[in-house]
């Protein structure tokens, strides 16, 4: 328990200050009282313990509407615990008066308050309002652009199916040319087979063609061999009529004629 008597100065008489004090000694746990001292303070005793004690003193120290608390002198004693509650002590029925006039003063000024912060949230409001629409036509310009995106994006999109639809159409065209290509090639595959089929019949026949030639050959060879003799018999036999120069016209023709005879007759053994 501690006791203290504060002497406030300022604006505090006549404005509703003691009325405000008794409502914060009543919130606090704070007994004794307030009462005016001439010609212009207050003085407050009061009694509690330390902790309530010390939030009084903070809260009596008021700067709002038309009080106005420029000092307080404050003063701790020994608690004698003789007050029951807290109290305005008055004077004069003047005093009465003006303590009535006080309390009046006290709800204007509340009232005054409560208009000032009706009008404060009133232009926050406002205020939030305007921000609200600002932000609703930034949101609205913002859905505008979404939506002509969203119909570039459409338009896009088209054009990308249209490519598409050439796309598949060109595929198409492939496709029927890749299988007139294979057609093409099964038929190519079956004239190489054609060809090959007569290449290996050109081979068999020349072949045959080779060993016909061949024995043909072997017989020409056989007889034109014989003649190749004979012929050469015929001349050695001419060298050895002109060297003796002792035959005469009628012999060199008669060997003329039997060469040529047996040339003849060589000729027709070597066509059978």
């Amino acid at each position: 328990m501690r006791r203290a008597e504060i002497i406030v100065k300022g604006k505090v008489q006549s404005v509703g200050y003691r009325d405000i004090v008794l409502d914060i000694a009543r919130d606090t746990n704070i007994t004794g009282y307030v009462e005016n001292l001439k010609p212009h303070n207050v003085r407050i005793v009061c009694e509690g313990e330390e902790n309530d004690l010390e939030r009084f003193i903070s809260l009596i120290n008021i700067n709002k509407y038309a009080i106005h608390v420029k000092d307080m002198e404050v003063t701790f004693l020994e608690p004698m615990g003789k007050y029951e509650y807290f109290e305005i002590r008055r004077g004069e029925w003047k005093e009465e008066v003006g303590e009535r006039m006080d309390e009046a003063v006290k709800y204007l000024f509340t009232n005054i308050e409560l208009s000032e912060r009706s009008v404060q949230l009133g232009e926050q409001s406002v205020e939030i309002g305007n921000q609200m629409l600002g932000k609703q036509d930034q949101m609205l310009g913002k859905q505008d652009q979404m939506i002509d995106k969203q119909g570039q994006m459409l338009g896009k999109q088209d054009q990308m199916l249209d490519k598409q639809d050439q796309m598949l159409g060109k595929q198409d065209q492939m496709l029927g040319k890749q299988d007139q290509m294979l057609d093409k090639q099964d038929q190519m595959i079956d004239k190489q087979d054609q060809m090959l089929g007569k290449q290996e019949k050109t081979i068999g026949s020349i072949e045959n063609l080779r060993g016909d030639v061949g024995q043909r050959f072997d017989v020409l060879d056989v007889k034109y061999g014989v003649i190749n003799n004979n012929i050469q018999k015929a001349i050695e036999r001419i060298d050895h009529q002109i060297e003796e120069g002792s035959k005469d016209r009628k012999l060199f023709k008669t060997t003329m004629e039997g060469l040529l005879k047996e040339l003849i007759d060589a000729r027709k053994s070597g066509t059978n």
